[in-house]
């Protein structure tokens, strides 16, 4: 019988703390809505080439380029379609098999990401660069204003003809007009777009508007689709008037692509599992990442198919040694290879029953081996996925050290077990009132570990649009925590904490604005993918075009806060304190062993002494007054002898 090692079922297991299958569990669908009204195709100066014109179209469709260059790396297997409305070119439905309504055209109809359908895409953006023109050529712009209701029910029909049933659809909505249905007639055309979109939502297609502002005019929601789109999608000042959030909210165009990458990754849920408040009382959650390390792909091997290039797909198959035949998986059994002493052991324990030896009883020389449900439950020690309520603590016994891994936050989740919102709800605010903190006990997926988590309620804030919650925070065992040596550090003066607050605040950015995250991507997984995309669509790369966006702008800096760091720069070097040792470069200083006679004492029984470094047996020989020269086996025997004369 074949078997394997038992701590390895299979290849995905291993990394089951960094379980990443959540990404690829759903495929994520964009159909990218762009209008092309006389507006939208209206000839502008491009804020970054001088001298060249542009378009609202124009940069629609280029941003759309790039989202798919970046999909094409990131994640190959999503979907992204282009439907265009407001135009006049009609759509042949015989070619395509896909029925829109008037006025929209499909341009790119929704299917894998792949080189050569981007291609057809950058071509039209090549053309249009060389005369702008063109665009108004083959996308002729409509006199008027098509209904938005039938732009709805084309999405919804190519949606739902391209797109995969489990896939997350989402539709990203790029106009400039404010008002596209003014008149006697706008009430009842209103009306069919709420209704259209209605039907959208419960197809499970999300709309992601981005709003583009005209020069000196502002996009004005309340003119139209803050009575169209959803509540969520805006947010209220002091004086309860209705605004664009700050994410589809487009003054420049030239803002267009940024705020589409914030947007470009779906929010996805980690798990959907039980959650368990007492015997017999279930509610169902669903759990986020709120922070999540994006890391290169692994590598794909491709063979050489003449004119193109096929990936190959591997394999993994079981040969049975004695059969010489291909195992089926569900034969493979998992287990360790055993050493000699184990071998005799075993074989001197004949005739113990297991009951009594507590192990698993085998032939002599055979391997002890396990099924992959065995293995599992070793792993999972038996308990099935969810969270289990153990109790309360107060806020006060949760400790900043206690947090050593990324929390994850947990939100009801209604279809899995009706009332968990209202359950959840209820649990909530008593927790955030009372002041008190839960401890769970969970298991988020099949091949992983149970871990304790501490679960601190989180309000909802809706300034902030901040959900409410419970954050799970992995609570450490006691051999994840290493205490450290605590000595008094050196005390800043206050007058050089005043020049440190000085500069510090001056550089600080405003609340609203804060620091945008999401358009400043990991320069070096920015370069990788750059050249990837580079080698995928047969461009030349310049590493010298590449633009690291984390580095800090040192200029502004200076011309801000330069005399403020210089004065507070003196002040450190006049405030040294006198017990403080300056360390030459290039010098070295030994570093200190600790020596502890229980520990070593623990390892001379055990057998382990020769795993010691020579320093520390140099130390705890001359702690004890004995001779420290010659070689590390002599330091070893000397060891030894001086810990049998001493019990």
């Amino acid at each position: 019988m074949a078997y394997e090692d038992w701590n390895e079922i299979e290849d995905e297991d291993k990394d089951e703390l960094q379980d990443i299958s959540w990404f690829e569990g759903k495929r994520d669908v964009i159909l990218f809505c762009v209008d092309c009204s006389e507006s939208m195709q209206e000839s502008r100066d491009d804020p970054v080439y001088e001298g060249v014109k542009t378009s609202n179209l124009l940069e629609a469709l280029n941003a759309a380029i790039h989202i798919q260059k970046r999909k094409a790396i990131v994640s190959p297997a999503d979907s992204v379609g282009i439907l265009l409305f407001n135009t006049t070119k009609g759509h042949d439905e015989s070619e395509s098999g896909l029925e829109t309504k008037p006025n929209t055209f499909l341009l790119q109809p929704i299917e894998t990401i792949n080189a050569p359908k981007i291609k057809e895409i950058i071509h039209i953006v090549e053309d249009a660069r060389s005369d702008l023109e063109y665009l108004r050529t083959q996308f002729p712009s409509l006199k008027g204003q098509a209904p938005l209701g039938d732009v709805f029910t084309s999405c919804n029909w190519v949606i739902r003809d391209c797109a995969s049933k489990t896939a997350i659809k989402r539709v990203f909505l790029i106009t400039d007009q404010d008002n596209p249905h003014p008149g006697e007639g706008g009430t009842q055309l209103r009306t069919s777009a709420r209704t259209t979109l209605v039907d959208l939502s419960q197809a499970g297609v999300t709309i992601e508007p981005f709003f583009i502002a005209s020069e000196g005019q502002p996009f004005d929601v309340l003119r139209f689709y803050s009575s169209v789109l959803p509540a969520d999608t805006f947010t209220e000042d002091e004086n309860n008037t209705s605004l664009l959030l700050q994410s589809i909210s487009i003054t420049r165009i030239e803002e267009l692509l940024e705020q589409m990458r914030v947007k470009e990754v779906p929010k996805r849920s980690l798990f959907s599992i039980p959650f368990h408040l007492a015997e017999g009382f279930t509610i169902g959650v669903k759990g986020y990442g709120l922070i999540t390390e994006q890391k290169k792909g692994s590598y794909q091997l491709f063979y050489d198919a003449g004119d193109h290039l096929e990936p190959v797909s591997v394999r993994t198959t079981y040969i049975d040694e004695e059969r010489q035949a291909v195992a089926a998986k569900s034969e493979v059994l998992y287990g360790t290879v055993l050493g000699d002493f184990a071998i005799k052991g075993n074989k001197e324990d004949e005739g113990v029953e297991p009951d009594e030896l507590g192990t698993r009883m085998v032939e002599y020389g055979e391997c002890p081996f396990y099924t992959a449900d065995e293995v599992r439950a070793f792993r999972t020690l038996g308990l099935e996925i969810g969270i289990q309520l153990l109790g309360f603590k107060d806020y006060s016994e949760l400790l900043f050290e206690d947090n050593i891994k990324h929390s994850t936050f947990i939100y009801p989740d209604e279809d899995a077990y009706s009332g968990s919102r209202c359950t959840f709800s209820a649990l909530l605010k008593s927790m955030v009132k009372r002041r008190k903190i839960g401890l769970v006990l969970t298991l988020f997926w099949q091949n992983s570990t149970p871990s304790f988590c501490a679960m601190v309620p989180q309000e909802e804030d809706l300034e902030e649009n901040e959900p409410g919650g419970f954050h799970l925070i992995p609570l450490p065992f006691a051999d994840d925590i290493r205490s450290a040596p605590i000595e008094e550090a050196a005390r800043a003066s206050n007058q050089l904490a005043e020049a440190a607050e000085s500069w510090i605040t001056k550089l600080s950015l405003k609340k609203e604005s804060g620091y945008p995250v999401d358009s400043n991507p990991n320069p070096a997984l920015a370069y990788h993918n750059l050249q990837l995309e580079a080698a995928a669509f047969r461009e030349e790369f310049n590493p010298g075009t590449f633009e690291d966006l984390t580095l800090p702008n040192y200029r502004a800096m200076h011309k801000r806060a330069g005399i403020l760091l210089q004065t507070w720069r003196d002040l450190v070097d006049s405030d040294k304190p006198p017990s403080m040792i300056a360390v030459t470069i290039g010098s070295k200083r030994k570093m200190e062993i600790g020596v502890d006679e229980t520990e070593i004492r623990s390892m001379y029984e055990s057998g382990k002494l020769s795993k010691l470094v020579v320093e520390q047996l140099k130390a705890f020989l001359r702690h004890k007054g004995e001779n420290v020269s010659g070689k590390k086996s002599d330091l070893v025997e000397r060891v030894a002898k001086w810990l049998d004369d001493h019990p």
